[in-house]
């Protein structure tokens, strides 16, 4: 038995039964080292060394969670909300005037209004405001009213913003996709020898976010466009008690500072950096006092706590898979197992991929190990340079959307359950498995047969 493959089953086979998830993942690395031939000693050694690694980005999501905290300060988040909520009303009182003279009420029209609004947002914050998911349960929860009214499924909620949070960041090399296509997926293939440049990168990309956008669309028009009804015990938006000259100059400083931290995070590649200069423009501004910044950190941590929480235990697991050289033999199997089939060579490596992230659950995190093993294995094949930054690239991703540690979709799931309506295994991390994960699996052969 691979150890990989058991501790990441046996980790979804927890969190599909409502484990908590860092009990998953702590459980199920103490018993994938244990059969990877590490002592349960060493195992759990192994774990709290690798702990660390995932501190930089729980400290970059409590940052993220305090400027987040800021901006809604700033009352912008307010004003959007209740300018979607605005909209959407006068959209359903012209549906219903329309309905009484006998004309069909167009709520499909505003279904779709909402869910661009959301979709666009989600985009946002991997680039133009480069928040990632901390925007999430500032936005969604003023939003679940209207989106109970209009009896929309959370499911496609949850699939729409993990779309734009994954799509996003693989194909657009700004914010986010800097990162993931440049810093990371561009750097170690040419560390392990793939002469590629980094304008290819998303030309190559294009074809597995090309998958996830038609099972976005799946999940739209298919599997969740049935009306879902939800209890009534959401928050009630309130307007803004802020006077119209103040609430205006917050909302210059919070666009002031928006931009400020994507220069800063862009000029020194650091999160930190970035969420620093952004909260300092808004302390300059007034927006809020020196000495409440203790309050706006602490309730960034209580924002973000928990996705931090999971990451950090997400790095211990992956530590201990690599400790235990089974990622490794997994691959050597494959190799040895295919034969010159390079169709089936695809599937098994994305297949593999798609464990190797989900246990992880970060696609950042897993680049560095599926670039050195897959670069010279899919040379082996004679599989092109183009074909291989897919297949590198799509492995990577894999399970970023649809993993129970994955930031894709906890951070969905930290919104839509804010009233304690969404489930995170069944309704978040079950619909991104099988609308994005299926599509990057089948897509992602198609590229590494055709470039």
């Amino acid at each position: 038995m691979n150890a990989v493959v058991v501790a990441v089953l046996l980790m979804l086979i927890l969190s599909l039964l409502r484990v908590n998830v860092v009990f998953a993942l702590i459980i199920s690395a103490l018993i994938g080292g244990v059969i990877g031939d590490l002592t349960l000693l060493n195992t759990v050694t192994v774990f709290k060394d690798g702990l660390g690694g995932g501190a930089p980005i729980a400290l970059n999501y409590a940052m993220l969670g305090a400027f987040a905290v800021a901006i809604s300060r700033s009352g912008i988040t307010d004003v959007l909300a209740n300018k979607i909520i605005s909209t959407i009303s006068q959209q359903q009182t012209a549906g219903h005037a329309h309905n009484d003279q006998g004309v069909a009420t167009p709520v499909v029209m505003v279904k779709a209004s909402l869910l661009s609004i959301i979709l666009l947002a989600a985009i946002s914050s991997q680039n133009l405001i480069p928040v990632h998911i901390a925007f999430i349960p500032i936005l969604i929860p003023p939003l679940l009213g209207v989106i109970n009214q209009l009896k929309l499924d959370r499911r496609m909620v949850a699939c729409v913003l993990t779309f734009g949070l994954t799509g996003t960041y693989m194909l657009l090399p700004v914010g986010f996709g800097q990162v993931f296509l440049n810093e990371l997926l561009l750097t170690n293939l040419q560390n392990n020898q793939l002469a590629i440049e980094g304008d290819q990168l998303p030309f190559v990309m294009a074809i597995p976010v090309l998958g996830m956008f038609l099972g976005l669309l799946v999940a739209i028009f298919f599997s969740y466009r049935k009306s879902r009804s939800y209890e009534d015990k959401t928050f009630h938006f309130e307007q803004n008690c802020i006077s119209e000259t103040v609430q205006t100059r917050y909302l210059i400083i919070a666009l002031i500072a928006i931009i400020f931290a994507l220069v800063a995070q862009l000029y020194t590649n650091s999160i930190v950096v970035g969420a620093i200069c952004g909260l300092t423009v808004f302390v300059l501004g007034g927006v809020f006092k020196p000495n409440e910044s203790q309050d706006i950190f602490t309730k960034g941590v209580q924002m973000m706590g928990t996705i931090g929480f999971i990451m950090i235990s997400a790095a211990g697991f992956a530590e201990v898979m690599k400790a235990t050289g089974a990622i490794n033999d997994l691959v050597s199997g494959v190799s040895s197992a295919v034969g010159d089939n390079k169709l089936v060579a695809a599937v098994l490596m994305l297949t593999i991929g798609l464990l190797i992230t989900m246990g992880i659950g970060s696609s950042f995190s897993t680049i560095p190990i599926i670039a050195s093993i897959y670069v010279p294995l899919c040379q082996s094949f004679d599989f092109s340079v183009l074909a291989t930054a897919a297949l590198v690239g799509t492995a990577a991703a894999l399970g970023d959307a649809g993993s129970p540690a994955s930031d894709s979709t906890l951070g969905p799931t930290s919104g839509l359950n804010s009233d304690g309506q969404h489930d995170h295994i069944w309704d978040s991390v079950v619909p991104t498995f099988i609308h994005f994960n299926i599509p990057l699996i089948i897509f992602g052969t198609i590229a590494a047969l055709i470039l």
